[in-house]
């Protein structure tokens, strides 16, 4: 098989369901061979590398007898972003995927339970350049962020833990990524909460302990107890592949010429940025 794809594409319609499977119906004018499968191949793995590529089977199902392919929520899919294609049968070459109709209700404000050890979540959505593609996480354990209140001089937030109980000791760190040294902590509101629930207050001005030139990208993860690891707190589970652009915060004065702005990272982890604002020049 090479990685060229042929010209004609192939349209598949999504749905989600609530136990976590996704549906894949080709649209039956673009139908391919019966015999060609589904392949989920994931961006930036080799070709030979394990865990890189998934094949589902296509059979005739549902109205129409369109072609159909189902990924249960049992089959592993590591982290990343996975693009979709058609694989011809005998190894003759693949057809790119185009985005239908996707009908992700089911995504949409998921409550697991806040025992279980991993978290996964996996949302289809159309790529910059037309293309089917899954946004998949996997977190063992997982910081889910809820609601984020903007103050004037901080930020409020909420969230569910999940995998791990948030001990009396209970932090969240803003982490600037190339400075370990720099770590700020602020305590959890309510550690322990049965119901896996957090809360904190970060003031803006407790990060800004120097110059900000540019841009600095604040990470916010939460340490459920001392010497613990980690956990980055993210959202991820509902129908939305990438915040970054669709939840837009306000910005407030963190310093003399410096703006904080809590916000999402394209793969949905939760920060803070420090810019200098246009005032400092």
């Amino acid at each position: 098989m090479t990685d060229a794809t042929a010209t004609a594409a192939v349209r598949a319609d999504c749905a989600a369901d609530p136990a976590g499977a996704l549906t894949f119906d080709l649209a039956p004018a673009a139908a391919p061979d019966p015999d060609a499968v589904l392949l989920l191949r994931r961006r930036g793995a080799a070709g030979s590398r394990p865990g890189g590529k998934v094949r589902l089977p296509l059979s005739r199902s549902g109205p129409g007898r369109r072609l159909r392919a189902v990924l249960p929520p049992t089959t592993a899919l590591p982290e990343g972003r996975w693009d979709a294609y058609v694989e011809e049968p005998g190894g003759e070459g693949t057809r790119t995927v185009e985005p239908g109709l996707r009908d992700l209700r089911a995504l949409v404000d998921r409550s697991p339970d806040t025992r279980t050890p991993e978290v996964s979540a996996r949302v289809p959505y159309p790529t910059a350049d037309g293309r089917l593609a899954l946004r998949c996480w996997v977190r063992a354990p997982h910081a889910e962020a809820g609601a984020i209140s903007v103050g004037p001089s901080g930020m409020t937030a909420e969230g569910v833990l999940y995998g791990v109980t948030a001990g009396e000791t209970a932090v969240v760190e803003a982490r600037l990524p190339g400075e370990p040294e720099r770590v700020h902590r602020f305590p959890l509101s309510s550690p322990g909460a049965p119901s896996g629930g957090f809360s904190f207050a970060l003031p803006f001005a407790a990060l800004v302990t120097g110059p900000v030139r540019g841009e600095q990208l604040w990470q916010l993860w939460l340490v459920p107890a001392e010497r613990a690891a980690g956990v980055r707190i993210s959202r991820i589970l509902d129908d939305v592949w990438s915040r970054n652009k669709s939840f837009v915060y306000p910005g407030r004065a963190a310093a003399d010429g410096v703006l904080a702005t809590p916000c999402y990272t394209a793969d949905n982890d939760l920060c803070v940025r420090l810019a200098s604002s246009p005032a400092a020049g």
